[in-house]
């Protein structure tokens, strides 16, 4: 996920930004109505366990925080410790495999910071983990991540390799390189580590402490243009590891979503949130009936205030939203409940990454409809599929 609005959060929290988008910041900063909380009812159905909501601050790191949220509710549904596995070491993994590609592919590759779900699982499976607290990744001066200038340095170097100034061919240090710049921002990784009194690699915390299986979970994409029940490759741009997925048909995005909810299971959730019909702030996020070009001036500041109409998706309007560039991937959040609101309507309950200063705290309440509209991929541990699901798919 590209995070493409992560300014909101800087701009929000005050983190100072060098980041030049300021037409989209006043853009998403103004998708709030004044009293949104106070026309809405949620009652709780069903609610998964989940660690405290943290912030990713000024890094394209949601995808990262997000699945390891996930991960670590998959701890805790299996009887394990409640504790923050290191999103910045995953995300330190991936960038170091994401150099080695880029560089493979002479630079036709997307670099940045943002990634996918199945990229925390792939780094797990490789390099184990780390409690959060002894791999923090702020080795370069500030309390909070602030990657950009990291991204730009690593951009630079690796673009000077694939010239290979050295007779045409590459040298034999430029991974060593990298790993220097890796170092010097976000720290050397620490071989072993001490929890709860005994030492540990990250492979064997990963193995003795952490104990999930790699291979259990599966991740979903749904489009018109590939063959349904097979896999295929997800086209987004932060799919730098060209991974394929599940391609589902669009009514079972939130069948799966419900049933692995319904079954103590939570959702690593990748999603389009660059729309006017997504308030962070107010932590609503729906499809509104009428197009939002064409609302009144009465019925925009009133967007937020309470439940409201929604648009009918189908599934040539999802693929539409994909190639058009209305929907991009921005974004990824874990799915930990569904709440009701007071006409009785589902939505699913939604833990962000930018911090608790919004109006519940860290969490949006996000419809069935914006989530079979706006799902990039989603994630599931494979027992949260429905059966004849599974039968489908072989898994």
């Amino acid at each position: 996920m590209r995070n493409k609005i992560l300014l909101l959060a800087i701009f929000l929290f005050t983190f100072g930004s060098a980041w030049s988008q300021v037409d989209l910041m006043n853009k998403v900063v103004n998708n709030q109505s004044d009293h949104a909380k106070e026309g809405f009812q949620f009652t709780t159905i069903v609610n998964g366990n989940a660690t405290p909501v943290e912030n990713q601050a000024n890094s394209g790191t949601c995808w990262s925080y997000s699945t390891n949220s996930f991960l670590e509710s998959e701890m805790i549904r299996n009887g394990g410790p409640a504790i923050h596995l290191s999103p910045i070491y995953s995300a330190r993994c991936a960038y170091m495999q994401k150099a080695i590609d880029y560089v493979r592919m002479h630079g036709a590759l997307c670099w940045d910071d943002g990634g996918e779900e199945h990229d925390v699982i792939n780094m797990y499976a490789k390099y184990g983990a780390i409690p959060e607290t002894d791999y923090t990744g702020l080795d370069y001066g500030t309390k909070q991540n602030d990657f950009p200038e990291m991204m730009t340095v690593l951009k630079s170097m690796l673009d000077a390799i694939i010239k290979a100034p050295n007779q045409g061919t590459l040298t034999t240090g430029w991974k060593s390189a990298i790993n220097g710049v890796l170092n010097a921002y976000l720290g050397k990784v620490p071989k072993t580590f001490q929890y709860e009194g005994k030492t540990y690699t990250p492979e064997s915390f990963a193995k003795e402490v952490v104990k999930l299986n790699p291979d259990n979970y599966v991740e979903f994409i749904s489009q018109t243009n590939t063959p349904y029940w097979k896999k295929a490759p997800m086209m987004f741009p932060d799919n730098w590891e060209m991974q394929s997925d599940w391609n589902i048909p669009m009514d079972n995005i939130s069948k799966i979503i419900d049933y692995a909810l319904e079954h103590h299971y939570t959702v690593a959730w990748g999603t389009d949130i660059s729309e006017p019909y997504f308030s962070w702030q107010n932590g609503i996020a729906y499809v509104p009936a009428v197009q939002v070009a064409n609302m009144t001036p009465e019925q925009r500041a009133a967007m937020f205030e309470g439940p409201k109409p929604e648009m009918a998706i189908t599934p040539e309007m999802r693929q539409e939203g994909m190639d058009d560039y209305q929907t991009t991937d921005d974004h990824g959040m874990q799915i930990t409940g569904i709440a009701k609101d007071q006409n009785g309507k589902e939505w699913y309950m939604v833990k962000n990454s930018w911090g608790t200063h919004n109006d519940y705290k860290g969490y949006l309440y996000v419809t069935k409809d914006y989530v079979d509209y706006k799902t990039t991929s989603f994630m599931v541990n494979k027992n949260g599929i429905p059966e004849d699901i599974r039968q489908k798919l072989g898994i």
